[in-house]
């Protein structure tokens, strides 16, 4: 892997072996920690069958329907990373519909092509199993609980995906080709450098420190960063399990590389615009007010009596405040639209 001798010194991801269902759900979920699963997949078919790019690609293409996915192109001067424009004015990639069946091929002429020069990056990220590949999922079994996750499958070349975070815990599972995953707690966030909240690559905000070659003198914090970093390198058959706001940068390495996640708890309902919301509402007032409002963030969502704020109402007068619900949440979706068209 690029970064491996320029950053020697970052500690190795806790890790261990496959669990099962009650362990995972146990252990490792309620533990808010990272942890490499060694050969949790390891018993799937499309681990078994990726030996070449070749044998993978037509593995895969078994289940493929000629859906198109987004595909992610860059030139070959970018190395794999994908990342802004060095003027901030958009990517340094552009984005294709390619059904999955094109792309396969493509990568395999790629990984079979004698190239003394370094070949453009392709990477497809995030289709959905069921709709790109049918019966994948009987197939390749997850013995996990992973409430409501749909499988989602990334493929490509080699590639470099920087530094950013999901809402929903992740379990991510390696197919074929290798992986390194270098991890930063949530509290890590001032010192990582974010780049812009709405203006992103794939739908959440990156750091834009470049994990393999980090400019210290442009974005010094980031020395503290590294200072509580973890990373590991996954093999096929192997797993990860990310929990949920835990900053991973994740680099693919060789010329075919499939992973397939799943996002364990995902929501439509993020914070994300709770805390873009705030910016405009809150950050900018006086700082007494600032203060004030924090008092009633404390009190109706961060503080430990939180969940009992609305006890001493009636239960039919609780409305925003009551225990969560489908019924609850389709009742503030619609406060928030009526108060935001409002403004």
């Amino acid at each position: 892997m690029s970064n491996a001798a320029a950053l020697p010194n970052i500690a190795p991801l806790p890790e261990r072996g496959a669990v099962d269902a009650e362990t995972f759900a146990r252990e490792i979920v309620p533990a808010y920690r990272p942890v490499v699963l060694r050969g949790q997949v390891a018993d799937w078919p499309a681990v078994a069958a990726g030996v070449s790019p070749r044998a993978a690609a037509a593995y895969i293409a078994g289940f493929a329907n000629d859906h198109p996915v987004e595909v992610m192109i860059g030139p070959p001067e970018i190395a794999g990373r994908f990342f802004y424009r060095d003027d901030m004015r958009g990517f340094n990639f552009t984005r294709e519909a390619v059904p999955l069946p094109a792309l396969l091929a493509r990568l395999v002429a790629l990984a079979e092509t004698d190239r003394p020069a370094p070949a453009p990056a392709l990477y497809a990220g995030a289709a959905a199993a069921a709709d790109h590949l049918p019966g994948w999922v009987d197939a390749n079994p997850l013995r996990l609980p992973v409430p409501d996750a749909v499988p989602r499958v990334w493929i490509g070349n080699a590639t470099h995906v920087s530094t950013h975070y999901d809402v929903s815990s992740n379990l991510a599972c390696v197919v074929a080709g290798r992986r390194r995953f270098t991890l930063f707690p949530p509290d890590q966030i001032a010192n990582l450098y974010v780049g812009p909240l709405d203006v992103t690559m794939a739908g959440q905000p990156a750091s834009m420190v470049d994990l393999a070659a980090p400019d210290l003198a442009r974005y010094p914090r980031f020395a503290e960063a590294l200072a509580h970093a973890m990373t590991a390198e996954l093999e096929p058959g192997d797993a990860i399990y990310i929990p949920g706001l835990w900053w991973h940068d994740v680099q693919a390495a060789g010329p075919f590389n499939v992973l397939v996640n799943y996002w364990r708890g995902y929501s439509d309902l993020s914070p994300f615009p709770a805390l873009v919301h705030a910016l405009v509402a809150m950050r900018d007032l006086p700082q007494a007010e600032r203060a004030a409002w924090r008092g009633w963030l404390d009190h109706y969502v961060f503080g430990a009596e939180a969940a009992h704020a609305a006890d001493h109402l009636p239960p039919h007068a609780r409305t925003v405040l009551d225990a969560p619900s489908p019924a609850r949440a389709d009742y503030i979706r619609t406060y928030l639209l009526r108060s935001l068209g409002g403004r």
